[in-house]
Parts: C-alpha cells; sequence; structure tokens
C-alpha cells in the first residue's frame, strides 16, 4: 500500500464506508446490536490478516493506542446509530463528519500542526449547515426525532474525529495495516457491548437476512474501508484527510435516496451543502506530511522543499 497514493487509499475507504449506514437501515437491528455484529463478524477475517502480516512486519507496538482508539470507535458506533433512527442515514453520515474539525484542531493542539487559512472561517458556517441538516428547521426528513438525533450524530463526530485522531498517532513509523485494525475492532466491540447493551439492547439471534446485511457491513465498512482510510492518515496532513473524507456524506446522501427511498427536505439538502461547501476549502490548505511519522509540518512548510504548506493545495 506504500506505493498506493494515499490520497486514493482514502477516497476507496471513504466509498466503502459511506454505504454502512445504508446496511445498517436495512438490517433493521438496533443501534447497540449493529455495532456489535459489526466488530464481531469482522474479527475473524482481521485476526487472518494480521496474523499472516505479523510474520511479515513482526510484532505491532503502541498496541494500547490501538485499543483506546477503538474503544472511542466503539461510542461512535452507537451514537450514529441512534443519530440514524433520529434523521436518517444521510443525514446522519453528514452530522458525522464534524470530524474534519475536531482532527485538525488535536494535530494542532498536540503536535502543532496548523491546519489551512480557510478553517478558522468555516466553522461557523459549518456550525449553521449541521444545524440544518439535523432537522433545525422543522424537518425530519426520514428520522423519528431530528433534533435528538442530530445530537447523537454531532456527538459520534466528536467520538470519530477522536478515532480518526488516534490511529493517525499509532500509525507513525509503522508497517502494519490489519493488525491495528485487528486491535481497533476488539476494543469497539467492547464498547458498543458495554453502551450499546444497556442502552438499545443486543439481540444476539437477530435472523439470518439481518446477519446478511451485518455481514456486508462488518466486511465493507469495518474491514475494508478501516484497513485502506488506516493505510493513508499516517501519510496525509490532518486537514487534507478530513477534506478527502467529505466524499463519504455526499455518498451516502445519494445512497440513502437511492436505496432506501429517503427524501431530505430543502433545508436538510441545504444544510448538506453548507457542510460540504465550508469544509472542503478548509481542508485544501496542506500539503501532506514531509515524512511517514504522521505529524504535519509545524513551521507551516516542507524542509525538503522550502514551500509553504498554506500555499499548497491538494490536486
Amino acid at each position: 500500500m506504500r506505493r498506493i497514493d494515499p490520497r486514493l487509499l482514502l477516497i476507496a475507504g471513504a466509498a466503502f464506508i459511506s454505504a454502512s449506514a445504508i446496511l445498517f437501515r436495512l438490517s433493521g437491528v438496533s443501534p447497540g446490536t449493529a455495532a456489535f455484529f459489526r466488530c464481531a463478524l469482522a474479527l475473524p477475517v482481521l485476526a487472518a490478516l494480521a496474523r499472516w502480516e505479523r510474520r511479515r512486519t513482526g510484532p505491532r507496538r503502541r498496541a494500547g493506542l490501538d485499543v483506546l482508539a477503538g474503544l472511542v470507535l466503539g461510542a461512535d458506533f452507537v451514537l450514529w446509530g441512534a443519530s440514524i433512527d433520529g434523521v436518517g442515514a444521510g443525514i446522519a453520515t453528514v452530522l458525522v463528519n464534524v470530524q474534519v474539525v475536531v482532527v485538525p484542531l488535536l494535530a494542532f493542539a498536540v503536535f502543532g500542526e496548523r491546519p489551512s487559512r480557510a478553517f478558522a472561517p468555516a466553522v461557523p458556517v459549518l456550525t449553521a449547515g449541521v444545524a440544518l441538516a439535523g432537522g433545525i428547521a422543522g424537518h425530519g426528513a426520514d428520522g423519528t426525532g431530528p433534533v435528538l438525533g442530530s445530537l447523537f450524530g454531532a456527538g459520534a463526530g466528536l467520538a470519530y474525529g477522536g478515532y480518526l485522531f488516534l490511529t493517525r498517532v499509532a500509525g507513525r513509523g509503522q508497517e502494519h495495516r490489519a493488525q491495528p485494525v485487528l486491535l481497533s475492532t476488539l476494543g469497539a466491540g467492547a464498547a458498543s457491548a458495554a453502551i450499546g447493551g444497556p442502552w438499545q439492547g443486543i439481540d444476539l439471534a437477530p435472523g439470518w437476512p439481518a446477519l446478511g446485511w451485518l455481514a456486508a457491513l462488518s466486511m465493507t465498512g469495518q474491514v475494508c474501508g478501516w484497513v485502506l482510510i488506516g493505510a493513508a492518515l499516517p501519510r496525509l496532513g490532518a486537514d487534507v484527510a478530513g477534506a478527502l473524507l467529505l466524499l463519504q456524506p455526499v455518498l451516502a446522501v445519494v445512497l440513502g435516496a437511492l436505496v432506501l427511498g429517503e427524501r431530505p427536505g430543502p433545508a436538510q439538502l441545504a444544510g448538506c451543502g453548507l457542510v460540504v461547501t465550508a469544509l472542503w476549502p478548509a481542508g485544501r490548505g496542506s500539503v501532506p506530511p514531509r515524512d511517514d511519522t504522521g505529524v504535519g509540518s509545524r513551521a507551516g512548510g516542507d524542509a525538503r522543499t522550502g514551500e509553504r504548506a498554506d500555499r499548497a493545495e491538494v490536486p
């Protein structure tokens, strides 16, 4: 994977994950059940991949950080599932992508990695867009509770951003791709059971049709999606990665309309447009990190080229 442009890996991973909300709705199970089976069904495949990878690259370092990232991801899964019930699959996927603000802020606070100049002006526009997309204007297109669902979606976005940041840090200088996803999936499964079980319940026998949809969710959203995204994140700037991940909510809204017949209202569509419009330029201002450490330029430029990062753009 190191020979492939990390932006292509990230786009492919986002495309896989964009179908997750659709597959969850088609399964017809509770958010807690979906989160648990999403992780449990992925473990045998990830374990086989991790065993093969371990033979080639050796044991994984920073395993504890991978598990911590998984615990955060499990909270994201449960909150996101509750958001889908509240506002619909497409809108919930837009809301969870407030992660694109969380990741650059964490990267700046911890590593001094400066986001692009467009980042700060985008924040109030993003806030307005998320509010509209969540149904604050009074139109909840396809969910049972647009306001509460939007709050769950925002909480899921915070957790999602935390997971992406921790994954990016844990991947610094590492060759492993399957092992960190295996460890984070173990953490996510434990967290989803601990949170989703008491809150929403976990049905251990949801039926064969539901298990089929959950297996598809597990293979696309948990195995393929996160292995590809995990391989790309340490090699990209935080705001570049966030911008490219915006492909995910756009595809989710389209799939929600085509597959589930979801019909977001005009205000919600306007909110989605504001989110994408605000976040796209905010995420175009950085080049990938100058090495494979996962830490972007601290001084706003690349030491090898002398170019300033705030003038570079993603092709």
